[in-house]
C-alpha cells in the first residue's frame, strides 16, 4: 500500500518534472546545525529532507536530529539508513532499501529482516527502493561491500534497475557516492531510464548547476545533494539547484 509521503513525492514529480531532496548526515552535524540546514533547504525549495549516511551514528543522536528537524520544517523527513541503527521512530518515512550490488547478503536482505519489525512497531511509512552503487562508490561502497558498476558500463546499471522493478521496488537510486569526484554520467542515467517505469533517484558528486542539468535532462526524477549543502550557503545553493530543475521543465514545455 502506498503511503502519503510516497504519494507526495510522486505528485511533486508529476507537477514539477523532477525534484530535489536534501540529505543530512547525522554523523557530520550537530542537532542545531541539522535544524538550520533543514530550515534553509526548505526555504530554498527542496521537496524533502533525507537523514542518513554511510558511517555509523548513535540512535539517540539520530532521534534528536530527526525530532528537531520535524519541529523545524513542514516537508517530509525520510530516513536513509545504512543499517538498523539508522531507524528512528520520529521520521515520516523510511527508504526500505536493498543494496543490489553488495557481495554481502546482510545488505541485500539481512538488515531489512532485522529492521522490518522496528519499522512496523514505529508506524513508519516504508518506501521500497533499490540502491545501486556506481562509479567510485566512495564510503557507501566500502561499508556496503558493494562492487560498484563502472560508469563505462551503463547497461549493467540498467539490468540491475530492471530487475529491481520486476522485484516490486518502486524507486531506483543510482549512487555515485558522497563526495564523488564525478557525478553519475548522463549516458548511464539515460540508459537506466529507458528500461524502467518507476522514478529514478540520482546522487553523489552533484555540485554544480551543470550537473543537475545533465542528470535531469537524461531522465533523473529526483536529485539528492548532501556534501555541497554542508559546505555552502544552504538556502542559496538549494535555490540555485531547484531553479535549474524548474527552468528545464519550462524548456520542455516550449
Amino acid at each position: 500500500m502506498m503511503g502519503k509521503v510516497e504519494k507526495y513525492l510522486l505528485n511533486k514529480i508529476q507537477s514539477d518534472g523532477a525534484i530535489h531532496l536534501t540529505l543530512i548526515d547525522p554523523e557530520k552535524t550537530t542537532v542545531a546545525l541539522a535544524s538550520s540546514i533543514a530550515k534553509k533547504a526548505e526555504e530554498g525549495g527542496t521537496a524533502g529532507i533525507m537523514v542518513g549516511g554511510s558511517t555509523f551514528t548513535s540512535t539517540s543522536h539520530l532521534d534528536k536530529i530527526v525530532k528537531t528537524i520535524k519541529r523545524t520544517v513542514k516537508i517530509p523527513v525520510i530516513l536513509f539508513p545504512n543499517n538498523i541503527t539508522g531507524i528512528s521512530r520520529y521520521a515520516d518515512a523510511i527508504w526500505f532499501m536493498s543494496l543490489l550490488n553488495s557481495t554481502d547478503p546482510y545488505f541485500l536482505i539481512g538488515a531489512q529482516i532485522l529492521g522490518a519489525p522496528l519499522i512496523r512497531k514505529f508506524g513508519l511509512e516504508a518506501i521500497p527502493m533499490a540502491y545501486i552503487i556506481v562509479g567510485e562508490g566512495e564510503t557507501a561502497g566500502v561499508i556496503g561491500k558493494a562492487v560498484p558498476i563502472p560508469y563505462a558500463k551503463p547497461e549493467l546499471a540498467a539490468v540491475h534497475a530492471l530487475a529491481a522493478q520486476y522485484l516490486g521496488m518502486r524507486f531506483i537510486y543510482l549512487e555515485g557516492g558522497s563526495g564523488a569526484k564525478t557525478p553519475v554520467p548522463a549516458i548511464m542515467i539515460k540508459t537506466v531510464k529507458q528500461v524502467i517505469e518507476v522514478p529514478l533517484i540520482v546522487g553523489g558528486g552533484i555540485r554544480e548547476r551543470k550537473h543537475v542539468e545533465s542528470a535531469v535532462s537524461a531522465g533523473a526524477n529526483i536529485i539528492v545533494t548532501g556534501n555541497i549543502i554542508e559546505n555552502a550557503d544552504v538556502k542559496t545553493k538549494v535555490t540555485e539547484l531547484v531553479k535549474t530543475i524548474k527552468e528545464l521543465k519550462e524548456k520542455c514545455r516550449e
